[in-house]
Parts: C-alpha cells; structure tokens; sequence
C-alpha cells in the first residue's frame, strides 16, 4: 500500500502537493487509473484513483473511505526533554510515531542542554515516520514548554514522571509497566540527560503525578521516552488478545 498524507482532502476529488505528487509519478512511477491511499492524519484512510497523473499536482479520485483506521485503544503523550544532539530525538519522534503515541510535547527542565527546538524538521519526520508505518492518525507535536507550565496546564488522564532519584513520595516508584491500565489516557514525563531536579520532581507530584521507573536500567532520554511508548503499546496489545 502507497500512502500519502493530505490533511486538507475533501472527497470526492482531491489534487496532491507538489511534493507529494513528484513522490507518486515521477519515483513510484504510478500513473492514470493506479491506486493510492490517502490519510488526513485524523484517523481516515482513502482509497483513491489516479486521474490526472501530472508530477506537479496529480488528481485523484476517493473511491472508498475508512473512518477510524486502526485507531489506538488509549490515548499516551510523551513529555520529553529535547537531547542535546538533535539527532537523538529526531530517533525518538521517528519510532514513537511508528509504534503509537497520541502527542509529543518537548520539555524546556532545569537540566536541559537543549533549550532551543525548531518543530519543522520534527514535523517532516512524524509525517514520514506515519506514512512509512501505514498509520492513518498522525501525532500531534507540541511547542517547547517550560516544565513547570506543563505540569500545571490540565490534563485528563493519569500524569507519570519517571526519573532516576529515589522515590521522593511514602512508596516506592511503579514499574511502568504494571501500573498502567489498558484503555487509558496517560501522560509521561522523561527527564533530560540531567534528569529532572528534585524541585521539579517534588512540584510534579503536588500536583497529581505518579512517580514511576522504567526498570533497573540506566537508559539515555530517548532511549527511557521510546521505552515508555513501547510499555504502553504492549500493555494494551496483551489486554486486546486477551
């Protein structure tokens, strides 16, 4: 399956970007009557005809439509101090999109050795990373946000910070992976290469967040952020084939 990404499609006629339309004619080498899938990015996959095969905006025609393609059962963002090579968390964007997250909102903490993010290459691999993995729903991909501004802005679900200091609270840290539930909505805080200070900690958990560990391990950043995502994937798989 070839798929593309069109976030503004309106069946039943839809042009594609340029860029896009070079990727279908001119390196697919599809042409008139071939079929492609198209995505919003919001959970709908199209399937579509190619009727007008020009590498500058090829037209297609929606020939069927699937609401709600393989939606995820839960619902996880991922808040994640920004490494400090680049590259490290590009990874992370990349193999988070392929393996399921709802949202990523990089993390400005006190121990960041990146304080600066420019989302417009991030944004390119989410959107790669989606298409590669055939998903329908593409992760949203937050502003950089101060730590303390994102622990107090609202949330409905379960909030979870992970870090590497003993347990700051009256019981010791849950693994990851027993303390979620199937089916819920949770937000996971990873520190940065520093970890999280001891007054970031202590400010997370006065206001509602579970301390948690993702094992005995040390792991880098992104390393711990893709460990969280790969958690809570398994543990709503196992609960589905239940």
């Amino acid at each position: 399956m070839q798929l593309f990404y069109a976030p503004d499609i309106r069946p039943p006629h839809h042009t594609l970007s340029e860029e896009e339309s070079k990727h279908c004619i001119r390196v697919l080498r599809l042409g008139r009557g071939s079929r492609i899938h198209i995505t919003d990015g919001r959970g709908t996959l199209y399937e579509c005809a190619i009727a007008e095969a020009d590498p500058r905006g090829c037209r297609v025609e929606v020939v069927a439509a699937r609401h709600e393609f393989e939606k995820m059962p839960y619902r996880l963002t991922m808040a994640v101090a920004p490494t400090k090579n680049p590259e490290r968390f590009e990874w992370f964007l990349e193999k988070a999109t392929e393996v399921g997250v709802t949202s990523i909102l990089p993390l400005d903490a006190a121990h960041s050795e990146r304080r600066i993010f420019k989302p417009e290459r991030g944004e390119k691999i989410i959107t790669a990373a989606m298409k590669q993995s055939l998903k329908a729903y593409r992760p949203e991909l937050q502003p950089l946000t101060p730590f303390r501004e994102a622990v107090l802005r609202p949330f409905e679900g379960r909030r979870l910070i992970a870090h590497c200091a003993p347990a700051h609270g009256s019981e010791e840290k849950a693994f990851l992976a027993r303390t979620l539930r199937p089916g819920e909505s949770a937000e996971i805080f990873i520190g940065p290469e520093g970890d999280f200070s001891s007054e970031e900690i202590a400010l997370a958990l006065a206001n509602g967040f579970e301390e948690i560990t993702l094992g005995p391990q040390r792991l880098r950043t992104e390393t711990a952020a893709l460990a969280a995502v790969v958690m809570a994937a398994t543990v709503n798989q196992l609960s589905a084939d239940d």
